[in-house]
């Protein structure tokens, strides 16, 4: 049996201090209000989850303009951070961690989420692909329909300076939430990510073209959220290898260098890295970054994708990831970290229930008992 004792060593990140390195990656749930507050069983379904290492919050939209998901969270009001407040206070009681995603989704909005009007993107190329509408009014099947991704409209500067002043604002929220830190979404196609990749950012000016400056926008809004909280709070997800939603880079290997210098320069607590080690969800790259990014940040790493307990272990303990994040895995476990402590089963998914429903395929998951 694989040893899994690194699993289970402390770590600390920035200024979080962690018990564990299991760490629950976010989830989209949709189980916030149809006005995009949380929810209480939202708080019972964090808390049950609450011995491992960190919470990854859901992605939450910073901007309703960068909100494009049916149910899913925001941090923009002052009713929204309420909510999250007792999110966190059920988290903490259990003796956990939680950190909150800030995220605007860019490009892959849907107009139907913000009031018909185009949605924003470094330049006017749509995602590839379709995703979730909103509910038509009456309609109360398990299922929402499905809608293609429109051309976006290239972002002048007030809709980039926009974009920024919200990311600050979301960090500033987040700790009026109680929240331990931020994550800073970056990955799956978003809008961080769109200025990011070569195949989506076509500008001409000083946000686009070479990576130095496609890396602008990220320095610009981790100024804003490093601004509002303490670099040692803060995290940065990046998923360079992915393409998935007609993302694409020419050098992935030369962005993850470029992004891990960014966040060096901040001093960020741990950079959260999307590489699949098997293809299934994402593909698995076929030149991975992980050394690129290591090498060029020289902080802590958080590894993501298709991981298992043995694996994730063996990670660590080869120093090539300081912890391991798991998604999926925590839809049906609550106690994965216990599970994995004793060799229990990993229970599976019933993922008719992944993104749409109310407890049912949330919160009703038992723990395992021997």
């Amino acid at each position: 049996m694989t040893d899994l004792a690194a699993l289970f060593e402390p770590v600390t990140l920035g200024a979080l201090e962690l018990p564990n390195r299991v760490i629950m990656a976010p989830l989209t749930r949709a189980r916030a209000t149809e006005g995009n507050v949380p929810t209480a069983m939202m708080g019972e379904y964090y808390a049950q989850r609450a011995d491992c290492g960190l919470i990854v919050s859901e992605a939450t939209a910073v901007d309703p303009l960068g909100m494009g998901w049916y149910r899913v969270p925001g941090i923009w009001t002052d009713e929204m951070v309420d909510a999250w407040r007792a999110v966190t206070s059920a988290v903490h009681a259990r003796g956990g961690r939680m950190v909150l995603q800030l995220w605007h989704m860019g490009r892959l909005v849907l107009p139907d989420y913000i009031g018909g009007e185009q949605p924003i993107g470094p330049s006017a190329i749509a995602g590839e692909g379709e995703t979730f509408a909103p509910r038509p009014h009456g309609d109360d099947s398990l299922f929402l329909p499905m809608k293609r991704y429109v051309v976006p409209r290239p972002m002048e500067q007030a809709d980039i300076d926009r974009v920024i002043a919200a990311f600050g604002k979301g960090a500033r929220n987040a700790a009026a939430a109680g929240f331990d830190g931020v994550e800073v979404h970056g990955a799956n196609g978003y809008i961080i990510d769109q200025f990011l990749q070569s195949k989506t950012n076509q500008r001409s000016d000083a946000y686009g073209g070479p990576v130095e400056n496609r890396v602008r926008l990220l320095r610009e809004v981790l100024g804003a959220v490093s601004a509002e909280m303490e670099p040692g709070r803060i995290g940065l997800r990046i998923s360079p290898t992915s393409e998935r939603k007609g993302m694409g880079d020419s050098d992935p290997g030369a962005l993850a260098r470029a992004v891990g210098a960014v966040a060096r320069e901040f001093g960020l607590a741990y950079i959260h890295l999307i590489e699949p080690i098997a293809s299934g969800f994402m593909e698995k790259p076929e030149r991975p970054v992980l050394d690129d990014l290591r090498a060029a940040f020289g902080g802590k790493v958080i590894q993501n994708g298709s991981f298992d307990a043995a694996t994730a272990a063996q990670f660590i303990t080869q120093g090539k990831a300081d912890a391991i994040s798991f998604g999926r895995p925590y839809i049906a476990n609550p106690d994965l970290v216990t599970r994995f402590r004793s060799g229990a089963p990993i229970a599976l998914a019933n993922f008719d229930y992944a993104y749409v429903g109310e407890e049912t395929g949330y919160t009703d998951y038992p723990v395992h008992v021997s």
